[in-house]
């Protein structure tokens, strides 16, 4: 007889603030000290506009485009399904069943646990709601334009982003099993 896993649920923390404050390189640059301390880290990006999911003239872009509800392609490692429906970000993280922490890119005004970042030229305030902050990453001298107890740390000190990561995976998984 086999026994199935328990599926652990992931923790979820959205990257935030304003357009081209810098939440794509951010994330970037910390996965990979994410990934050092043993995290599986999924990330999903929202578009605002239509994107265009496949690469043009590859066999499934072609299906697609011929009117196929669906496409999937898969090798050994990897495998992408593209479905025409509406979805929400809510049953896209339900698909990661074997990941530690889900980032998600943008929803700054969410209701999810966010670090947001303000960045000099850019933005000069926080604007998403200052209680879904666990953070502000910021590159601004003297920043204090958040409520007090929400850390402010370097928007360069990657070390110091993925740790308040690491702690908020922590205490999500010691409030998942409360």
């Amino acid at each position: 007889m086999s026994v199935e896993p328990e599926e652990k649920k992931a923790a979820v923390l959205a990257v935030s603030g304003v357009k081209n404050s810098g939440k794509t390189t951010c994330i970037a640059n910390v996965l990979p000290i994410l990934k050092k301390h043993g995290l599986r880290v999924a990330v999903i990006k929202h578009d605002g506009h239509e994107f265009e999911p496949d690469v043009p003239g590859t066999d499934t872009w072609r299906l697609r485009k011929a009117g196929a509800y669906g496409t999937a392609i898969f090798s050994k490692g990897r495998f992408q399904i593209i479905q025409e429906r509406p979805t929400d970000e809510a049953a896209i993280i339900g698909m990661f069943h074997d990941v530690d922490l889900v980032l998600l890119e943008g929803f700054k005004y969410s209701r999810y646990p966010k670090i947001e970042i303000v960045r000099s030229g850019n933005s000069q305030e926080s604007i998403c709601p200052a209680d879904t902050l666990i953070a502000v990453a910021t590159n601004i001298d003297g920043f204090d334009g958040v409520p007090a107890g929400i850390p402010i740390v370097p928007l360069d000190d990657l070390q110091s982003i993925a740790e308040l990561m690491l702690n908020f995976v922590q205490t999500a998984g010691k409030e998942e099993r409360a």
